[in-house]
């Protein structure tokens, strides 16, 4: 683990080659409890290629001066993302229209 929150990633190796690559993060809540959105992709070893792009909602816990893993909720796919996109825009437009 880390100390350092910008030091978190989702990049991941097996026996020293790298099977999960971070492509981008960003910090949504930093303290004690901090959620990290992350884009990733992971490595195809049979085609040797990396597949498609893919979405991690993180949430990590400061203890000991250590960021500690403690749940994730995994996008499956761009559509998944884009419904997810549109439900909080159509929540979060009816909360500003009140």
């Amino acid at each position: 683990m880390s100390s350092e929150i910008d030091e978190l990633t989702v990049n991941y190796e097996d026996g020293g080659e790298l099977v999960s690559r971070e492509l981008d993060k960003v910090i949504l809540t930093r303290g004690a409890w901090s959620t990290i959105i992350f884009k990733y992709q992971d490595l195809n070893r049979t085609k040797g290629e990396w597949g498609p792009d893919k979405y991690s909602i993180r949430r990590y816990q400061k203890r000991n001066g250590q960021y500690q893993f403690k749940s994730k909720f995994n996008i499956s796919s761009k559509d998944q993302a884009r419904k997810i996109m549109n439900a909080l825009e159509g929540w979060i437009g009816e909360d500003e229209e009140k």
